[in-house]
């Protein structure tokens, strides 16, 4: 984790930076893309899952990408916006940063408004990522490009991606967040439970490949 704070006297802003983080990753951009395009409601299509992968699955690439970017992106920003929050407070910026990637995510997995059934994740990760130390977010993804290159699984992508996360942090001396990374990756596995049994039983959905139901 960042450097050792006053959480006493830091808790008001790192409730702030918990609220924000968790209201921007909950927006679900699958959910209202899809509609917007006239798709219906992605919950009924496809795996169910409001996220990219599953968008990808109503054959409109620009609602995929745009759930890609959305999801991302508020990972992102609620990072940074985070981080600023916390050095015009004279906060920690670290701990801002830390608190409102959590909350971002596990906005996107669990929003309110749906229910607290949200997407599993990974471009919410990659934002986060990218936010916090950009080097590991472009590894990460370099990781899931392979891995999905040659195995046509975006979830096996996932995973992997998400196993070696930490250990590139570690790797590039980021050990101020390799506890947040290990929790986050630990986060993308309960999410993808479903995925690793399919995994196992070699009837998990290739990338690409379309579903009838969900």
């Amino acid at each position: 984790m960042p450097a050792e704070i006053d959480l006493a006297a830091a808790a008001p802003l790192l409730l702030a930076a918990a609220a924000l983080g968790y209201l921007l990753g909950s927006i679900p951009f699958g959910l209202l893309l899809t509609r917007l395009a006239g798709l219906g409601d992605i919950r009924a299509i496809g795996s169910g899952n409001i996220g990219a992968t599953n968008a990808l699955r109503t054959g409109n690439r620009w609602v995929a990408a745009g759930t890609l970017i959305g999801d991302a992106g508020k990972g992102a920003v609620a990072v940074l916006l985070a981080a600023q929050l916390g050095m015009a407070t004279g906060t920690d910026p670290g701990w801002m940063s830390a608190v409102a990637a959590l909350t971002a995510f596990l906005g996107h997995l669990y929003p309110v408004w749906l229910g607290f059934k949200g997407g599993k994740g990974v471009s919410t990760f990659i934002g986060v990522l990218l936010a916090l130390y950009w080097p590991v977010g472009l590894l990460f993804c370099a990781t899931w490009a392979l891995v999905a290159a040659i195995s046509r699984y975006s979830s096996l992508s996932a995973l992997v991606g998400a196993l070696l996360t930490p250990i590139y942090l570690a790797w590039l001396d980021q050990w101020h967040l390799v506890g947040l990374g290990v929790l986050l990756a630990a986060l993308i596995y309960i999410a993808h439970r479903d995925n690793i049994r399919r995994l196992l039983a070699g009837t998990e959905s290739r990338i690409g490949k379309k579903e009838s139901g969900a």
